[in-house]
């Protein structure tokens, strides 16, 4: 499996909408060249998956009669591959036309194509409408910094503002103010995050200017949390950190990565109004 340059890619070009079974339409994306650039060690000193929420799901059965659901797809971070978001969006369009004997063939389907496309097993779980009520939103837990009287004109990511001292503590801080930039088209990506962590104290103040230096920043949703995680461990040294964005909707699509310290977090996916 090899990525596709960034140049070639469906996003940001004008679209051909396939009404037909399209698996090829998938843009497969290495993560290791920007984990590279920000100097994440290997083996990797994360665990966690990357969460996507797909809203506009359709196909049909074998009498033709539309169905719909909700679709997650669970992308381990340890797959040397993203799929590109328009690419993905592009593909389940291609199944709008297509007959499937049941919820569970498209289900397979869908497996067999993500996990080939990101190189590592991808989990799919597709909710009917019946159990549309089961998606629930929910708050993100712990303290929101986001009323902290900062001041600040850093619009680029900067390390420098994070620092930790003193006692051990551990808490949960979240923010609704992340916001940066789609890689290609530039395009605004708003996020909520938290960060749980044990350790010196973050100080608070500083975690939220850092979070604000992403407004202007040009990278993918996943490298954003993984730049994050690096930053925070490195510059405040946790002995274990979790973080979590969940990024809003965009064609249909929302993506929420988590990277955590912890092999057995028991963290579950959260959605978020804004979602």
């Amino acid at each position: 499996m090899s990525a596709t340059p960034i140049n070639r890619m469906a996003l940001g070009q004008k679209s051909e909408y396939l009404s037909h079974y399209s698996p090829e339409l998938l843009f497969p994306i290495a993560r290791k060249p920007k984990r590279d650039e920000i100097a994440v060690p290997s083996p990797l000193p994360f665990y966690g998956y990357d969460r996507w929420n797909a809203y506009e799901v359709s196909w049909l059965n074998l009498s033709g009669k539309p169905q719909v659901a909700i679709a997650e797809f669970d992308v381990p971070c340890d797959s040397p591959f993203i799929v590109e978001s328009k690419s993905l969006k592009l593909y389940l369009i291609s199944c709008y036309q297509t007959k499937f004997a049941d919820i569970h063939a498209l289900k397979a389907t869908l497996e067999k194509d993500l996990s080939a496309s990101t190189g590592a097993p991808v989990i799919v779980n597709l909710r009917p409408p019946k159990e549309f009520t089961q998606a629930l939103l929910v708050n993100l837990p712990g303290t929101c910094i986001d009323e902290l009287p900062v001041t600040t004109d850093i619009y680029e990511p900067n390390p420098d503002f994070l620092t930790a001292q003193g006692s051990i503590t551990t808490e949960t801080l979240h923010s609704h103010l992340l916001k940066s930039n789609c890689l290609v088209t530039n395009q605004p990506d708003w996020a909520s995050l938290f960060v749980e962590y044990t350790g010196p104290q973050i100080d608070h103040e500083g975690l939220l200017k850092y979070l604000i230096s992403f407004r202007l920043h040009n990278e993918f949703h996943e490298q954003c949390v993984e730049r994050i995680f690096m930053d925070i461990q490195r510059r405040c040294h946790p002995t274990s950190l979790t973080v979590y964005a969940c990024y809003t909707r965009r064609g249909g699509l929302d993506i929420n990565p988590i990277r955590s310290t912890d092999a057995k977090s028991t963290i579950s996916p959260i959605r978020l109004v804004r979602q």
